[in-house]
């Protein structure tokens, strides 16, 4: 009932004001955030909004910076700097002695990968910034941005911290390799940062030698992401993790003004991977074949769904079919929506409590559409707002 209640006053609010009036205030220069939405929320924010913001930055406020540097393995080029994660799924061989290589069991996770914390002290970091620097943004309160500056020098701009530019040893398999493309995965929440940043952008404490580094990290990172072999390997997997490359990249290129690059990966999305993924039913064939395939498939339709907010920054409605009559974003999310915790899911899904996976997609294709059918699935899939969604909610 809360969620449904938030929602509906967001999207009243949103009513109410024009976004043209917001647009002569300036927008933040944000992708997967709306940025006249966000605008519109900080010229008129409702009390919830500023209610679940303010949560979510005192929460983050808890979160202490720890940079890359402090995890206690060592990569292979010996420097603590370079990102180090292990495969998830992948477990020692009980046919050698030595337990090598690794073998697979999708869907069942190595409690040995937590032992690297890289992950997730990205994430967590993420997570921090994202909320900080929106509470900033919303109420002008400087000490959220000066702890959101902690965490961006320490991961991005401190050279005896800052992460190096690029996953070359993420999701290393023992015994196999030392990283692949698939570890590209890992940063997948990168472009909530750059997000982050568009939003400190009136900050003193973000000085202009903060996002010189900050740009020409992203500049260096995007130079890897378009020439290594790993990166290339991800860019072309045609499951989720090729949707979530393009979702990390894209945002990128738009940060660097590389407007036409971004332009085209969201157009392959559309007339490639959307096509090639989703069948006249809705199945996601590829996510089918996993051991979650509920939670696969509703993960893919979360980076499917955010490249089509990134679509809109370029002019492409990634919600159009690529051909009429083709399966398009809504016909997979569609064929999701019957299978509610009350409604069982008929396929392959060793893990329990599913449902929620289905959340992130939800939440933009509402906003989106603005159709009665996906707010009422907000319910009765128990999908909990956020102050992102709420702001998505405002549209445009």
């Amino acid at each position: 009932m809360k969620s449904s209640l938030f929602l509906a006053v967001s999207i009243a609010a949103a009513l109410l004001v024009p976004c043209s009036m917001t647009a002569q205030m300036g927008e933040p220069r944000v992708f997967e955030l709306n940025p006249a939405a966000v605008a519109k929320a900080k010229a008129h924010p409702s009390p919830e909004l500023l209610a679940q913001a303010k949560k979510e930055a005192d929460t983050a406020m808890k979160v202490t910076v720890v940079p890359i540097t402090a995890k206690p393995q060592t990569p292979p080029s010996g420097d603590k700097r370079d990102y180090l994660s292990m495969g998830t799924y992948w477990w020692p061989n009980p046919d050698t002695p030595n337990h090598l290589p690794y073998v697979r069991h999708d869907g069942q996770h190595n409690p040995e990968a937590k032992n690297i914390p890289d992950h997730e002290n990205f994430d967590r970091m993420v997570k921090a910034v994202h909320a900080l620097a929106l509470e900033y943004y919303l109420t002008g309160d400087t000490h959220y941005a000066v702890r959101a500056v902690e965490h961006l020098r320490a991961w991005y701009v401190t050279p005896a911290t800052a992460m190096h530019p690029n996953m070359k040893y993420a999701q290393y398999i023992a015994g196999v390799n030392e990283g692949r493309g698939a570890g590209i995965l890992d940063t997948r929440m990168l472009p909530q940062v750059i997000d982050a940043e568009g939003l400190l952008a009136a900050s003193k404490d973000w000085t202009a030698a903060d996002r010189a580094a900050f740009h020409q990290w992203l500049a260096d990172y995007y130079v890897w992401l378009t020439t290594a072999k790993n990166a290339h390997d991800e860019n072309n997997a045609p499951n989720n993790h090729g949707s979530w490359f393009q979702e990390q990249i894209a945002p990128i290129a738009l940060y660097l003004g590389k407007t036409e690059d971004a332009r085209k990966i969201e157009e392959r999305v559309r007339d490639e991977r959307i096509p090639s993924q989703i069948d006249a039913e809705g199945m996601q064939k590829l996510e089918m074949e996993r051991t979650q395939s509920f939670s696969y498939s509703a993960m893919n339709l979360d980076a499917l769904t955010t490249n089509a907010v990134i679509g809109e920054r370029v002019g492409l409605d990634l919600y159009q079919p690529a051909k009429p009559g083709a399966p398009t974003i809504l016909t997979a999310v569609d064929a999701l929506m019957p299978y509610d915790a009350q409604h069982k899911w008929p396929h392959q899904q060793i893990s329990a409590n599913r449902e929620n996976s289905l959340c992130p997609a939800l939440f933009h294709v509402a906003a989106h559409t603005k159709a009665a059918k996906y707010a009422d699935a907000l319910k009765r899939f128990h999908c909990e707002p956020t102050a992102s969604t709420m702001i998505e909610a405002l549209g445009n």
